[in-house]
Parts: structure tokens; sequence; C-alpha cells
């Protein structure tokens, strides 16, 4: 078990950061036509493929961390306040028969559209209401190019069933993911499309999807870099831990977003995990996320 657990922290080198980020050409390219877009957004969902595969990159933790970026976007649509650290909140510190709330139930479910493989099952699991019609969508999206395919999905759906915002940009993605050969949903377009973008139709859509597109993979390459340092940092504090509960817990810290000391319950008693979470951020292994003395969470 030990051995396994070991193998499993052993991370490559990590990558040049200076690879993992949209030139400054890149970004600077005007948009205005189909042409243009349609090129940055290629040129970025590259960059993007690349980046994904390498080997030091906690990629669990990494899509927990846009879901939740998505999610955060997927509320403010909807003209709530709630941002990341109050879903985070909300995502970490939700005991068992207690109701998440709207804001919540948006979190929940772009965390479960990312945590499993992509396939019509984990689709069905994160979006309980998804109709016959809209579950087959994003698999059958139709021809052309990867962002048509997505821009597909989303205007089926509004025009299937109107401000169902959320159902269409997480189908979208799936669509997106699914054309590029993904084996999990990565969300982009539902970090980056805005509410005045999901009224749009045809050409104007998808011109729209490729802009998105630019502007997340342009967050998310940055990201990629950042969790691939502090995943070598946790690391090389692994070995000072001494037991094969405290690494199992460090397996946990390269999966998730963030997590409360009561999450290490099953491996040790709160008094040991709150030390182990202290020792952890001492190390400069993880930080500690919220600023607050009480319901603290830790992660990367």
């Amino acid at each position: 078990m030990q051995n396994t657990m070991t193998r499993a922290l052993q991370y490559d080198p990590p990558f040049d950061p200076q690879h993992h980020r949209l030139p400054d050409w890149l970004a600077r390219m005007p948009s205005e036509t189909s042409e243009d877009a349609g090129f940055s957004s290629g040129a970025a969902l590259a960059m993007l493929d690349l980046a994904q595969t390498t080997p030091s990159l906690p990629q669990a933790l990494w899509r927990a961390r846009l879901a939740l970026r998505a999610a955060a976007h997927s509320v403010h649509l909807t003209g709530r306040a709630e941002r990341e650290a109050a879903l985070r909140d909300i995502l970490c510190l939700l005991r068992p028969g207690e109701q998440p709330g709207p804001a919540g139930e948006v979190g929940l479910t772009w965390h479960r559209a990312t945590t499993r493989p992509l396939s019509n099952a984990s689709l069905q699991r994160a979006l309980p209401g998804l109709s016959t019609l809209q579950a087959g969508l994003w698999g059958a999206a139709g021809q052309g190019n990867p962002v048509a395919q997505a821009a597909q999905v989303i205007e089926a759906i509004v025009i299937d069933v109107p401000r169902n915002d959320l159902n269409a940009l997480i189908l979208a993605d799936a669509a997106l993911a699914r054309a590029l050969g993904w084996t999990h949903l990565v969300p982009l377009l539902g970090a980056g499309l805005q509410r005045r973008d999901l009224k749009l139709r045809g050409a104007d859509l998808r011109l729209a999807c490729h802009r998105a597109l630019v502007k997340s993979v342009g967050r998310a390459l940055p990201l990629a870099t950042d969790l691939t340092r502090r995943a070598v940092q946790l690391q090389a504090a692994a070995p000072k831990l001494r037991t094969k509960q405290a690494l199992r817990a460090v397996e946990m810290f390269l999966t998730r977003d963030a997590i409360a000391p009561s999450a290490l319950a099953a491996l040790m008693s709160d008094r040991a995990a709150r030390r182990l979470c202290d020792r952890l951020v001492t190390l400069g292994a993880v930080r500690e996320l919220t600023g607050r003395d009480t319901f603290r969470l830790y992660g990367l």
C-alpha cells in the first residue's frame, strides 16, 4: 500500500511555466472575424491539450479549481452574489442532510460534471433533470470543428429549454471535450461565455465561443503552472510525514480544491488532522484558504 501511494506522489520535474501560458502575440491577436478568432482559439486549445497531459500536473485538482471558477461564473450569470470563496465553503462544509441552496447546487453540479470520466452516465449523475434530447446532444453534436459542435449544443438546448444556461454550458464543454478526445470535461466555455452570448445564434454564437475559449485558456494555463509548482512542493514535504495515513491525506490534497480537517476523519482523529494541516502549512506545502480562525479549509 505504501509503495503504491509513494509512486502516486512521484511527479516528474515541473514543466517550464513559460511554455504554459498564452504567448503575448496570441493574447493580443484581434478576434473581430471568425477566421482570426478560430485561429486564436485553436492555438490556445492546442496549448491546453499539451499542458494537461504533462505528468506533473495534478489534473483532478486542476479540474476542480476550474469547476469552482465556472460555478462562480454560472452563479454570477443568475444575478446572485456568491463567489468562489462562498461556493468553496458550501462544497467543503456542507453536512449530510443539509440543503446547499441555489448557488451551492450550481457548485455541486459543476463539481460532479468534472469529477468522473466523461460519459452519458456521468452527465446524467451531474444533471439529474437532463432530458433525453439534451443527454444525446453532447455526444452527437453534428458536423464541424470542436468549437462549432459545442456551439450547436448551446443553441439546441437554449431553444429546447430557454434560460437553462447551466445545462447548456456544461453540455457544451462536454461536447468540446469529446471532440478533442479528452477523457474528462474541462470547464472552459462555462467560465467564459456571458449571458448575452447565450442569446446569439449561428456564426455569432460560434464567434463568441472562440473568444470565450481564448479567455478561459489564458487563465487555465497559468493555473496549471501554479498547481504543478505547489504539487512539487507538497511532494517534497511528503517524506517528512511519517505515517501511512499522512501519505493518504497528501493524495487527497492532490485531487481536491480544498479540504476541511474533518474530511480526514476516516484516516485520523480530528486533532491529528488539524495538526497535519498546520504542519503542511508550516512546511509551505499547502495553504489555509479562508483566513478564518474557525472552519478553516486547506489546499494547494
